[in-house]
């Protein structure tokens, strides 16, 4: 079982939050226009940040395992809620990768597909269950 991540409520503006790991102290907020301080990222985007970090460090572990001269890897992630064909509004999480290094097409296009098996890609495309309790 993972780490038990701890958020509460605290002094800065009306929804900021602190967010502890055993190991760290961050924070989150929503930004002034919406009342709050903006003393941290948002909800939102903590959850680009985690897929954006999972990519870059499963593809970084990759090359490492393969020996490939990859210098660099960055990965911009946006969000947005799209409507759909069938009219239902999706979550829909853009990902801009660049790598530097002396990679051919094919490394590059595998990397690619090692993007795509990060854990938290694969966990925000097949969904989950969030099991809600009361303390």
């Amino acid at each position: 079982m993972s780490e038990t991540i701890k958020v509460s409520e605290r002094a800065g503006g009306k929804y900021t939050n602190e967010v502890r790991s055993s190991r760290h102290l961050l924070l989150a907020d929503e930004p002034a226009e919406f009342g709050s301080a903006d003393l941290g990222p948002t909800p939102y985007e903590y959850l680009c940040a985690g897929l954006g970090a999972c990519t870059s460090i499963t593809m970084r572990m990759y090359a490492d395992r393969k020996g490939w001269p990859v210098e660099n890897i960055s990965v911009d992630v946006s969000h947005n809620k799209e409507i759909h064909g069938d009219g239902i509004k999706r979550d829909v999480f853009t990902r801009v990768i660049s790598m530097e290094g002396d990679l051919d097409e094919a490394q590059r296009a595998r990397m690619i597909e090692i993007a795509n098996k990060c854990p938290v890609h694969r966990t925000l495309e097949a969904g989950a269950d969030v099991i809600t309790k009361s303390a």
